[in-house]
């Protein structure tokens, strides 16, 4: 079970750096929330970040993820080093990066998608 919800996380991390807006609402509920540094936002609101180049990724390196079930929910912590384009200045950042999914059906859907900054 864990293993399924690592692969989610991953397929999501690659279409939200593809901007497949197709492929990132497949996996993430309607009312998912996403907390950046600077903006909170809903899923349409991710999607038009991505999509309208306003988050242009240039390479997501992953240090490390680890998946905690509590029954129908699933914690994914990944610990990556996040660079990308933002407005057209390129930045980097080591965060720690907070999904919850939830258990539909035979899936899991990305409920919360939070990014930390670490400072060490």
């Amino acid at each position: 079970m864990e293993n399924k919800v690592l692969e989610t996380s991953r397929k999501f991390w690659d279409v939200m750096e593809r901007a497949d807006e197709a492929g990132m609402r497949e996996i993430a509920d309607p009312a998912c929330q996403f907390v950046h540094i600077g903006v909170t936002a809903g899923l349409d609101q991710e999607i038009k970040f991505y999509t309208d180049g306003v988050f242009c990724p240039t390479e997501v390196k992953f240090n490390s993820q680890k998946a905690t079930l509590f029954q129908d929910t699933a914690v994914v912590l990944t610990d990556c080093n996040y660079s990308l384009l933002l407005n057209g200045q390129e930045t980097t950042h080591h965060f720690a990066v907070t999904e919850v999914y939830i258990r539909q059906d035979d899936s899991w859907k990305l409920i919360q998608f939070s990014f930390t900054a670490l400072v060490y």
